[in-house]
């Protein structure tokens, strides 16, 4: 009877010892699996740590180029030899540096239109030029010497502090000079689209009237009166087809008024755009706005006035 007493018990505990060899199978799976999982994610986060080192390393690398672009630039414009010095009328130039082809702008700031001491003629011929009608042209000419004038009185079409609160702003015009180009965008009728537009042309650095020719970018060209596309190209193709040094009358051309076009009187403050893109593809760009001569505050023979970095691709 104890005997098989024995087997029954043995028979019964049977299934229990089975039961468990299935839980601990199920457990172990899991286990592999969570350690795949574990050791899939410890790949990834190595793989995108090492894509992310490697995307810091080139953009850094790119940055420091697009600013040796910067200074090589700055150096080439006071070049001691006339037929090498570099010419500010926006042609480009491009060299290799440290592995990365570096391609830089640069345009004297005389050549295009400061927003402080433009007359209405060059504001209104300027907006014109970039789709505005002579009403609105006109309005935005006179919102823009509202601004930067030092009385209250507002002009014909403009805009003085009771028109931008009727237009639901809570600031007013500063009532003095713009202090950055960016600044103009408060004005009353500008919007971003039509600022990109004419960002190109416009300075608060050049103390100029109306733009010198022989600097001037292809907006800048359009705001001088009578100035038609097929000549604002024109200009822009011979004056940047003339070698360093023979640019004392560009190929005899004139304005529409018949004024020669002199490349004379640029002044010393250059917008620089600089961009640096390495064999990769990974690029960057700066552009700034410097004033040459004198040593700045960081001991440089040069003072910065507008530095935009960080456009990386």
């Amino acid at each position: 009877m104890i005997r098989g007493g024995s087997t029954c018990a043995a028979r019964r505990a049977t299934p229990s010892f089975e039961k468990s060899d299935g839980v601990a199978l199920i457990l172990v799976m899991w286990v592999i699996a969570l350690m795949g999982v574990l050791l899939g994610s410890f790949a990834l986060i190595a793989r995108t740590e090492n894509l992310q080192s490697r995307h810091m390393f080139d953009t850094t690398t790119a940055r420091y180029d697009a600013m040796a672009g910067v200074e090589l630039a700055l150096f080439q414009l006071h070049n001691p030899d006339p037929l090498q010095r570099w010419v500010a009328d926006g042609r480009p130039y491009e060299f290799p540096y440290e592995g990365a082809t570096v391609r830089v702008e640069i345009t004297n700031e005389s050549g295009k239109i400061d927003l402080n001491v433009a007359d209405s003629t060059t504001l209104m011929a300027l907006f014109q030029s970039v789709g505005l009608d002579l009403g609105a042209a006109e309005a935005l000419s006179d919102a823009i010497q509202d601004w930067r004038d030092a009385d209250s009185q507002v002009r014909p079409h403009g805009a003085e502090a009771p028109q931008y609160a009727a237009a639901g702003l809570d600031y007013g015009p500063t009532n003095l000079p713009f202090q950055t180009v960016a600044e103009v965008q408060q004005v009353l009728g500008m919007n971003y689209e039509l600022y990109k537009k004419i960002e190109p042309a416009i300075t608060v650095y050049s103390g100029s009237r109306t733009p010198n020719a022989a600097y001037a970018p292809y907006e800048a060209l359009m705001a001088i009166p009578g100035m038609t596309s097929q000549l604002a190209q024109q200009i822009i193709a011979v004056r940047q087809a003339a070698p360093p040094g023979t640019m004392g009358a560009i190929a005899g051309l004139t304005l529409p008024g018949g004024a020669a076009i002199m490349a004379t009187g640029g002044g010393l403050t250059y917008s620089i755009k600089s961009k640096a893109t390495l064999s990769n593809g990974v690029s960057m760009t700066f552009d700034a706005t410097i004033r040459a001569g004198g040593v700045s505050s960081s001991g440089r023979p040069y003072t910065v006035l507008r530095w935009r970095d960080g456009e990386a691709s």
